[in-house]
């Protein structure tokens, strides 16, 4: 199995993301390492690296180069960004790490860096149009795409350790966020392509300032499931974050929890700036993206086709990703995914569900063995465990919960209505009937292929009154198959109020 490692050394973190490359064009990660160096500091004064955080971001890599040789890796990918890109001493610093640390770096251009950001987003959210905010120490970049194309970019030479610096004399916490507010939008009104954003254009925010975003949001709210990729933070919960945070010191922001103590002097600049994009495009909320750069150079290595094109669905290649990790029997997933979603469709006159309900089916039926990677007594709680924590892309946290409730549920003396009620702020009133009678679906289809030899190619459901018949199209002996899932009928009885027959 091939081993990469990505290293992003940006102007305020080096971090460094270790992964397995699947068959199929998947990758897996299996390690990081993330260490603060802050190598933009200072810079603002002469556009010089300064020697100490030479020093720092040498000693974070040479923890790196070990890393990278305790895994055998086969592949590094090793770039540097704006502060980098902007230095004077660029060339000697380069030369330095690469000397020192055994590593090829490569500074990227701004296109470069815009495309790796888009294609880690791009191929990990079904998000039509929107515009991208990436904030580093350095710069701010926004990049705006629709219909999968990027349409129009910018990087700005102002982040967050460049505007802390800029204003940080003998000011209060509050006018400091006030003066960064006037001096960003001064420079987004420059911005002429701002100005003309569709009604239905999303924000999506990506790195380390948004993911702390998401985290205090997370703890603010009490959320249950602990996911941050497509997390969406509303507008009035920025707010109430960013006024409270603004006024005050540095000291106590280190004890805010979820934020990073060592972004603590920096993070109402990054707050600022995102007030700033909030307040002059108008959106209400921001979609938290985990992936980016470094998932960008992941994506293009392992399927060297989203160079030019993403990925057409971005949902089935995750769940195809963890069905590979997981060691899926995939004809047998496969087979099981096409026989539920017949009898969903076939059966929609009785379980009136919409069309949505779709994509949790789906997720369940293609994911519902993964559990077996553990041990097969009690797999389908293994499952659950496995669909809410695989970080699917494509795909809202409710619709993974509920996946995950459908496969926990196709046994149903394992259905938990204490575990259902955690997450009750995400799901709704609805969702309990819809997941019984998807669960119960699952559990027909999952018999209907139980010699896992394909043998049942169609079925016909027929409402007959109070029954409902299953006539199935076979290839050679079907009994055990048709045995197996007439066990359901209890269930099906109570989920559906009809007697079941399967011919």
């Amino acid at each position: 199995m091939e081993k990469i490692a990505v290293i992003d050394l940006g102007s305020n973190s080096a971090r460094l993301v270790l992964a397995n490359i699947l068959p199929g064009g998947h990758f897996v990660v299996f390690d990081e390492q993330k260490e603060s160096v802050r190598l933009g500091q200072d810079m603002e004064r002469d556009g010089f690296l300064k020697p100490a955080r030479i020093a720092q971001a040498i000693k974070t890599l040479k923890m790196f180069r070990k890393l990278c040789d305790s895994y055998n890796v086969d592949r590094v990918y090793a770039v540097a960004t704006n502060a980098v890109r902007r230095a004077k001493n660029q060339k000697s610093f380069i030369e330095e790490i690469n000397a020192v640390c055994n590593f090829k770096f490569k500074v990227l251009t701004e296109e470069e860096e815009a495309m790796y950001i888009y294609h880690g987003i791009i191929n990990s959210m079904d998000i039509p149009k929107a515009v991208i905010m990436d904030i580093s120490g350095s710069s701010l970049q926004l990049i705006h795409y629709n219909r999968r194309n990027i349409l129009n970019r910018i990087n700005l030479p102002i982040g967050t350790m460049t505007l802390s610096e800029i204003f940080s004399d003998q000011l209060s916490p509050e006018r400091q966020a006030k003066m960064i507010e006037e001096y960003v939008l001064d420079q987004l009104q420059q911005i002429p392509w701002l100005k003309e954003l569709e009604p239905d254009v999303q924000f999506i925010g990506v790195g380390g300032s948004f993911r702390n975003l998401a985290k205090i949001c997370r703890r603010l709210k009490k959320y249950p499931f602990d996911m941050i990729h497509n997390y969406h933070v509303q507008k009035d919960d920025f707010d109430y974050i960013y006024n409270t945070i603004k006024v005050l010191d540095t000291d106590k922001r280190t004890k805010i929890k979820g934020l990073n103590s060592e972004r603590a002097d920096i993070f109402v600049a990054a707050l600022a700036c995102m007030k700033t994009i909030f307040e002059y495009i108008g959106f209400q909320e921001c979609v938290i993206s985990g992936s980016g750069l470094r998932e960008g150079i992941m994506f293009n290595h392992a399927v060297p086709s989203t160079i030019e094109k993403p990925i057409m669905d971005v949902l089935s290649h995750s769940v195809y990703t963890a069905m590979h990790y997981y060691d899926v029997n995939i004809p047998h997933a496969e087979q099981v995914c096409n026989l539920s979603i017949q009898l969903y469709k076939q059966l929609r006159v009785l379980h009136k569900l919409p069309r949505q309900y779709i994509t949790v089916l789906r997720i369940a039926a293609l994911m519902h063995d993964s559990g077996m990677r553990i041990k097969y007594y009690d797999h389908n709680r293994h499952s659950f465990y496995f669909i809410l924590n695989s970080n699917l892309y494509g795909v809202s946290h409710r619709d993974i919960i509920l996946a995950g409730f459908v496969a926990l549920g196709h046994r149903s003396e394992d259905f938990n209505i204490n575990e259902w009620n955690k997450y009750k702020d995400i799901l709704r009133e609805e969702d309990l009937f819809a997941v019984t009678k998807l669960s119960v679906i699952l559990r027909i289809a999952e018999s209907l292929d139980r010699s896992m030899a394909s043998n049942i190619k169609g079925i016909n459901c027929d409402v007959l009154g109070d029954s409902v018949i299953i006539k199935t199209e076979v290839e050679g002996d079907c009994s055990l198959e048709i045995k197996d899932a007439m066990k359901a009928s209890g269930e099906f009885a109570k989920a559906f109020r009809k007697n079941l027959e399967i011919l």
